[in-house]
This record gives structure tokens, sequence and C-alpha cells, in this order.
């Protein structure tokens, strides 16, 4: 008997549709497999449906409403039955999308079937609603897919790892004996020296692997890999692109794809599943003093992912030798802040350095020594300590490289990631609607069949437009960035000479920390909002290039928004280090901007105090804005929303059973959809440069990226593991363009931190004062020697100060340049000092880009890329597998000899049974004979 409309489930393979009794209670409770509580759900489809309203309202009821009138059984196997009569309804375009819709998906799953996948689908039996089609891949389609994608699966062979001898596994055992608390209790951890034979998946071979129960052979994350193999370049002809699941998601056609958690992570239910272990061991804030479990995070959310926490993890442990370090210079600074001279004549108040007025008008003369707090926080960040740092954090990137690429090659070998093949990818679906457009139009002006090789792809034409529009809004993006650092440089100016026009002292006292404490605030949320806009640009500009594939479109997606947040993040920063007080002037020939308003001067002690206040400011202020409050809260209120949403009134009619009980397809449809790795990426890549490029200025950049990281770890564990839908497994061998950005932000930081230290920093001037300039080889005099000399009678008209507070009249006034005096002939003009200068700060920056590129280039040479155990392992693996493989080969010859000496000896002893017996049969008939004529000769006789 037909069942009625009321059955909530339709298992379309292998039973009968509706042969299931609809209620709910065969659910199984994890929500993990079919109803027969057997099959495994691999995949889960997901989409919107609204039945038209004249179906709904009484009139002719839709597909999903009919009796069924084909029933499909035994995978792809049809049953017919009696059908209705078809009418024809006239439907509006909503209507008419809504079917048309429904029929890409009935073909779509159709051509799932025929690949041999298993469906359970949900009935659509209210006039609208969220449905779920469950797909699971039996045996035979599994072991097909695995050999056809060359998947590494663990043969019966196991052999030993060799171990390293010598002190190097001396170090290595009191270093796992030292680190066991810190070890995440999960299995399958890299402890045991035994590793399995893996050799790609054949079906011709199967007595070479370790197959005990076909069930659990390929885990969950093979499994889903698999199906999402087959959904990619499954077609459908009813939809306007052929190709693949991502064109119908695109098309609205399903809302979401995605394969299964393994369980709840917090729930009741005391059983153990990989994403439980992943919460307690791995993302938890609590478990932020473990080693990461990376086996099982690359088992649970394949390869790529796993590189990535990888990565992640080396460079947090790397940051921990440069915070030590760091932490040293910084206190170095500390300890010789009481014995540094330069800073102790600043101090002096017996000096007495009348300086030029730093405004005009409203700005008096002033004395050097009211900048002493000023010198006295440089000295913390500029002294001899930083030039060492500089050249040991530039030699630091290069190990951290080498080392990131030794440890790839590991886990390339202990993850059979070693000769991973680049597997040909399907055109996106923007691609194909652009390449179907292009044929269309082909076909309408009637080309000619030598123009068929051009519409099979994108040429270069097609593309121009996209690489115009690219490459003219990326300069606006650009120049937008220099607009706005000019704008904030204004504001500085116009309100530095704002708030000197003060009548209040303490306003007029501190107007360099007020302005300098607004203009970092301001930078910072300019960079923030900025960062939010240049990645949605990044990705429309990389679409409007119509990439083909998924990695070009990701490669050319990072390429742009590493260009524009680059530019973003450190243009100011650019600023300060090598533009502020440059192009200054000097007085009574001062450079002035909008009317009257004179460019910004750099400190008495220098700008690089104030671009270690820059620096500090926007790192940290990223750090806690962006990566932190935006990855917790902007979560937070997306759920927030979607659950307002969902209690909503309308949303609640359309509600399933609310007795049900949850299941888990249900459960991860509600999370997050994975973006990609991208953003994770990018703001440590940006960190890195924060890192690296400026780290003469602030040493503590270490301490903090540190600090950052230890969090940013457990913090995108738990999204991945409770926040986000469960990832597509993906194969990589390497972190792809990323290391190629690492290795180039490395070598750049190099001349940036040359250039910090003998531009930006008073570390050369002192170096060519006490060698080339003191009486007695001290820094006695420095001070002295920097400043320079100037007649007020040369102000302009109208620029001198109005009032001015010194008790004596003013005749010469000190600023801080190498010029000629103003009794000199040549007064005002750069003096030999200035140009022996020039020269120790130009030399300084060659000397130190190649001694540091040298050092880098020996320390390259000196650390191997793969080690040497694993090069060994690789070479031994490849032995072993031919032993192995002649071995069992031997063993089946040896079998089928043994199968046909049996059948030789068989057929034999048939052959000597048959003469046997026909012999016997022979003398039988002899003997019969023999007495036939006996008896006859006696009856003749008678």
């Amino acid at each position: 008997p037909r069942p009625s409309h009321s059955s909530h489930i339709t298992i379309i393979n292998n039973y009968l549709d509706g042969a299931q009794t609809g209620s709910t209670e065969r659910l199984t409770p994890g929500g993990m497999h079919f109803r027969d509580s057997k099959r495994k759900v691999d995949y889960v489809l997901a989409y919107h449906y609204r039945k038209s309203t004249s179906q709904s309202s009484g009139g002719s009821p839709s597909l999903s409403q009919r009796p069924p009138s084909l029933a499909i059984i035994s995978n792809g196997e049809t049953a017919k039955t009696a059908s209705p009569d078809a009418e024809v309804i006239d439907l509006g375009p909503l209507e008419a999308l809504e079917e048309a819709k429904r029929e890409q998906r009935k073909e779509f799953e159709s051509n799932l079937m025929e690949a041999g996948l298993e469906i359970e689908k949900d009935a659509e039996n209210k006039t609208q609603g969220l449905s779920f089609v469950r797909i699971h891949a039996p045996w035979n389609v599994l072991s097909r897919e695995a050999e056809f994608l060359k998947i590494k699966m663990p043969t019966k062979r196991t052999y030993e790892i060799t171990e390293e001898m010598g002190i190097v596994n001396k170090l290595s055992e009191i270093w796992q004996k030292f680190t066991k608390p810190l070890q995440p209790k999960v299995p399958q951890q890299n402890t045991t020296r035994m590793k399995h034979l893996s050799y790609p998946f054949s079906r011709e071979k199967l007595y070479l692997y370790n197959i005990q129960d076909k069930d659990t052979f390929f885990d969950n994350a093979t499994r889903s890999r698999i199906v999402h193999e087959i959904l990619k370049r499954t077609y459908t002809t009813k939809a306007k692109n052929s190709m693949g699941i991502n064109t119908l998601i695109a098309n609205n056609v399903y809302e979401a794809a995605f394969p299964l958690h393994d369980g709840e992570y917090d729930g009741e239910n005391k059983e153990m599943n990989e994403r439980k272990l992943l919460y307690q061991e791995w993302a938890r804030y609590g478990s932020f003093y473990k080693f990461q479990p990376i086996d099982l995070v690359r088992k649970y959310f394949g390869e790529k992912i796993g590189m990535y926490f990888a990565w992640l993890g080396l460079y947090t442990e790397f940051l921990i030798p440069s915070s030590v370090v760091g932490i040293i210079v910084f206190l170095y600074g500390c300890l010789t802040i009481e014995s540094d001279v330069p800073s102790k004549e600043m101090c002096d108040q017996r000096n007495a350095f009348t300086m030029c007025p730093l405004c005009d008008k409203t700005c008096d003369y002033w004395n050097l020594s009211s900048a002493c707090g000023t010198a006295r926080a440089s000295h913390l960040f500029d002294n001899p300590a930083t030039v060492f740092f500089s050249v040991f954090m530039a030699l630091w990137a290069t190990m951290f490289l080498e080392n990131w690429k030794r440890l790839q090659m590991r886990l390339s070998y202990f993850w059979d990631l070693t000769g991973l093949e680049e597997e040909e990818e399907h055109p996106r679906p923007e691609y194909e609607t652009k390449l179907l457009q292009k044929k269309s139009q082909s076909e309408k002006c009637k080309k000619a069949c030598q123009d068929e090789d051009e519409k099979e792809k994108l040429t270069w034409k097609d593309r121009t437009p996209g690489y115009l529009v690219n490459f003219a809004s990326i300069l606006f993006m650009i120049s937008l960035t220099f607009s706005l650092v000019f704008g904030v440089i204004v504001y500085r100016i116009t309100t530095a000479a704002a708030l000197s026009m003060s009548p209040n002292e303490s306003t007029k006292s501190n107007v360099r920390v007020t302005v300098t404490a607004t203009a970092v605030i301001i930078n910072l949320v300019v960079i923030l909002i900025l960062d939010e806009i240049y990645g949605m640009v990044a990705k429309w500009l990389t679409e409007m290039e119509i990439p083909k594939t998924e990695k070009t479109f990701e490669e050319h997606l990072i390429m742009k928004a590493f260009l524009l947040k680059f530019v973003n993040s450190y243009a100011p920063i650019f600023y300060v280090a090598f533009f502020k007080g440059r192009f200054v002037g000097r007085p009574g020939h001062y450079v002035y901007v909008f009317a009257g308003y004179r460019m910004e001067e750099c400190a008495p002690g220098g700008c690089l105090m104030e671009l270690c206040i820059q620096l500090s400011i926007i790192m940290l202020g990223k750090q806690l804005i962006q990566n932190n409050i935006f990855e917790i809260g902007v979560p937070y209120l997306k759920k927030l929303f979607r659950k307002l949403k969902d209690e909503r009134p309308e949303a609640k009619t359309n509600e399933s059973d609310p007795s049900k009980p949850p299941q888990q397809w249900e459960l991860d449809h509600a999370l997050e959809p994975f973006t990609g790795l991208t953003p994770e990426y990018m703001e440590m890549i940006i960190q890195f440069g924060f890192v690296t490029l400026f780290v003469a200025s602030f040493p503590l950049a270490p301490v903090f990226a540190l600090l950052n990281n230890v969090i940013e770890v457990r913090l995108d564990a738990k999204k991945f593991v409770t926040e986000l839908r469960r990832p597509d497994t993906v194969r990589a061998k390497d972190i792809g363009i990323w290391f190629n950005i690492l290795s180039g932000i490395g070598k750049f930081s190099v001349i940036i931190n040359a250039f910090v230290i003998s531009v930006t920093s008073d570390f050369i001037p002192r170096l060519v004062y006490q060698y080339a300039y003191s009486h007695n080889g001290t820094m006695h005099g420095f001070i002295n020697h920097t400043l320079s000399y100037f007649n007020v009678s040369d102000f302009k008209a109208g620029t001198q100060p109005e009032a001015s507070s010194f008790e004596e009249d003013v005749s010469l006034c000190r600023f801080k340049d190498y010029r000629e005096p103003p009794w000199s002939e040549n007064q005002y003009e750069f003096s030999k000092q200035y140009w022996t200068v020039l020269s120790a700060r130009l030399a300084f920056v060659i000397i130190f880009q190649n001694l540091v590129m040298f050092l880098s280039v020996l320390v390259d040479w000196m650390i191997p890329d793969i080690p040497k155990d694993i090069s060994e392992q690789i070479k031994k693996e490849k032995s072993v597998l031919v032993d192995f493989f002649l071995k069992e080969e031997h063993e089946k010859l040896k079998l089928i000899e043994n199968f046909i000496t049996r059948d030789k000896q068989r057929s034999k002893n048939e052959t000597r049974g048959r003469r046997l017996r026909a012999a016997s049969f022979c003398q039988f008939n002899r003997s019969q004979r023999g007495s036939l004529t006996s008896f006859s000769s006696h009856h003749t006789d008678v």
C-alpha cells in the first residue's frame, strides 16, 4: 500500500519512496547515520523550498505532494507505478524560478545516484521551509574514487623509523621527558617509532592494504573529500552552467553543502569523538600551555588547515627567543640610562641651550633641558643594543623560514604528502558563466569555425577590462591611503598651531604629547576601517579578473589584499620613520604648507621615540581590536542575529516538530560557513611585518606578538571546532604563496632596519662624533656638536616671538642640524659635519645590508631544507615498498602456481581414473565376448 503524505523522511536509494513509517523515533539520536542506523552520512546538501500558491491553496498538487509516480530503488533502478494525468498550471515568475530550481535539484540528485552515491532526503511537507539531502558513499564508490584521486592508504607493512643517534637523540629524549606535561592527551601521536607503509589505493591490489572493516577503512575526512569531488564534477543540463555543486550554490539552487562534524563537542553524551577531543585538548583557553595535537587537527580538518596551525605554532614558538632577547635589549636601555652622556647633557640645567621657537609668532624660545624626559625615554630604544637586535631579528626571520621548510617536509613525510601531484581543478561558476556568455554571443554573431578554440576558454582580450579596472582601482586605493595619511599630517600641524596659541600654559606645554596621541588613535581607526573596506574591494577586483580555478582566484586575492593592507598598515609608520622632520627647512627659511603652517619637526630626542609610540599603538590596537574583539564579537553578533531571526513568528510556523531532537545536520547548518584561511594568514603576516620591519625602534614587539599569538591559537581553534561548519578536506603539502610573502618581508626588513638605524636614530651621528670629532674619544659635547646657531635678526618679519618670557634679550638661538653658523662666509649652508654624517649613514646601510644578507645566506646554506633523517627515511621507504611488492607478488604467484599445480594434479588424476575405467570397461567387454563365444561353442557341441 502507498504511504500517506505525512511521511517526514524519503529514502531515495535502496528503499522504496516512503517505505519507512515516517516516525521521528527511528532517527538516530546523534544524527550521523541514515534511518537504518547503518549507513553513515558523509555529506549534506541544504536548500530552501517554497511551493507555489496555487498548489498550496488547493490547486494542483506539486510533485512533492502528489503520490510518487516513480520510486527509485537499489541505486538508480526504477519501478514505475500508476501516474495521475498532468495538469498545466500558469506559474508566476517566482513560482517558475522555484520550479526550475526543483527540476535542477531532481536531475542533480538523479545524476549523483547514477554515480553510485546513496541519498536520503527530507519530504517537502510544508508550504516553505528548509530541507536536507543526506549523502552516503558505499564501498564501491569510495574505492573507485580513491583510486582515481590516488589517495595514499596504509598497507599491511609497517617498518621502524630510524632514530637519530648521538647527542641529537639524547637532547630529543630529554626534551620529550621535560615537556611531557605539555603534551595533549590524544591518541595517535608520533610517539611510536613504527610507521605504516602507504601506497596509492588500487582496487586490483586490495591484498596490499590493511582492510579490517570496509566501513572504517576510509576515515570521515577522506569520505567527505571523495563525495565533494563527485559533487564538484556532477553535471545538470537544466542549470545555466553544467558543472558541479559550486555552480548550483552560486545559482541558489542549493543553499549550502558541507560535511558533518563528528558529533557534539560539549554535550551530555559521554561518548568521545574527535571533535570533543579537539575541544578538550586544543580549543579551550585552559589548554593554552599545551602543544597542539597537529596530527589530530590534520586528520579532522585536512592537510591545508593542519599546515596553517603547524605554521602558526612554529611561529609562536620562535617568538619566545626573540621576546627574551627583546626584553634583554630593553632592560639594557633601562640600566644604561643613567650613564648615557648625551641625555645627561640635555637634562643639565647649567648648559642652558636656548632653542629657536617651534612655531611662528605665538611660540617662545625654550630651553633644551625641558625635553629631558623625552631624551631619557628615547635612550630606552635608541642605544647600541638595538643594532645588535636588528641583526639578530634578520637572522631570526631566516632561521624561522628555514625551520618551517624542514617542519613542512617532516609533516609531508608523516602525512604521506611526498610526491603529491597537483590535481586538476574544476572551473569556477563565474568563469563558466562568462564562457557561456561568450559562446552565446559568438553564436549570435555567426562566427566561423576557426574561432572554435577561442570559445573554449577566455583569452586576454576577455580579461583586459577587468585588468584595467584592477590597475586603476589599486592605484586609487593606494592614493586614498596616502591622502588619509597626509590628512592626519595636516591635522597634526594645524592642531599643534592651534594649541600653541592657547592661553593655558599646561596646554601649551603638552602640545606634542596631545597631538601625537590623538593622531596615532586617528591613524588606528582609519587603518581598521580601511582594512575591512580593502578586504571587500580586493575580492571584488579579483572576481572582475574572472580567474579560472579556485587556486588562481585565491592567489590573486591574497596578492591584492596583502598589497592594500600592507600599504594601509605601514604608511603612517613609514612617514614618521623616514619623512617626518626631513623637509622642515631652517629658522628664517622654513617650509610652509596651507598658507603659513610650518611642517612638523621631530622631538628634540629624535623621531625614534615617536616611531616607537606609533608602532606600538597601531600594532597593539590591531591585535586587540581587529584580531580578537572582531573575531569574538562579530561571530557572536551573527549568531545572535540568526537566533533572533529564527525566533520570529513567521519563522516558527515553518519549523519542524519541536519534540524532534535536533539532528547533527541541523546543528551544523546553524553554524557559520567556512570562508577560507586567507583572513587568518593575513593578520599573522601583517603582525610578522610589525615584528621584523621596524624592530629597531620597538624591541618589545615580539613580546606583544607572543602574548597575542598564545590567545590567537586557541581563538582560531575554538572557532574551527565550535563556530564553523566542518570545512572540506583539502590536501596541501605547503602553505602556498604565503611562504613567498614571508620571505619577501624578511628580506625587506633588512633594508628597512638598516635605514631606521642610520637615518631615524642617532646611532651614526654618535658614532661619527665619538671617533671623528670628540677630543677625548667620549660622548661629552655631543649635544652641542649637533646644534647649529641662528641669529634671531634673520627671522622673517612677523615670524619672531611676539612676547618672550626670557629675562635677557636673545640674540642667538640653537636648532638641531649641521649648518654653518651666521658668522661664517657660507652662513646656514650644510656644514662639513653634515656631509660626513650623511656619508657614514649611507656606508652603514650598505655594510649592514650586505653583512646581514651574507649571514642569512650562510644560515640558509647551513640548514638543509630536508632533514637528514627524513631524506633517509624516504629512501628507505622506497626500498621497503619494492621489497613488499616483490614479496606480495611472489606470494601471489606462488599461490597461483599452487592452484595450477593442484589443477594439473587433479586433471592427471581424473585422466588416470578415466583410463582405468576405460581399461576395466574394455576388459569387461572382452570377458563378456569370451563368455559368449564359449557359450556358442558349447551350444554347437550340444
